[in-house]
């Protein structure tokens, strides 16, 4: 196993990411943890649900890790395809 120089550092929201989840859009059900960010495979828009509650569209670039904190891809209105959340 390599050695981790920082593992004994608090991460913040400007730390790299340390999970990476794929995202299924659902309409009902929350992410197992909120994101730090999203990227996508294919360009589109993204309904979601943040942190906060607030719900609302996102268009967003394929590739590109877009700083969005949020708890649920909605299905209805979400174009972009391939999404990853970063924790």
């Amino acid at each position: 196993m390599p050695q981790d120089p920082f593992a004994g550092t608090q991460s913040g929201l400007q730390s790299p990411a340390l999970h990476i989840e794929a995202i299924t859009p659902d309409d009902t059900t929350d992410l197992a943890r909120v994101t730090r960010a999203i990227n996508v495979a294919q360009a589109g828009t993204l309904r979601v649900i943040t942190a906060t509650g607030v719900t609302g569209d996102v268009h967003v670039a394929a590739g590109v890790a877009f700083p969005l904190r949020v708890r649920r891809v909605l299905a209805t209105g979400t174009t972009a395809l391939g999404i990853v959340g970063l924790s």
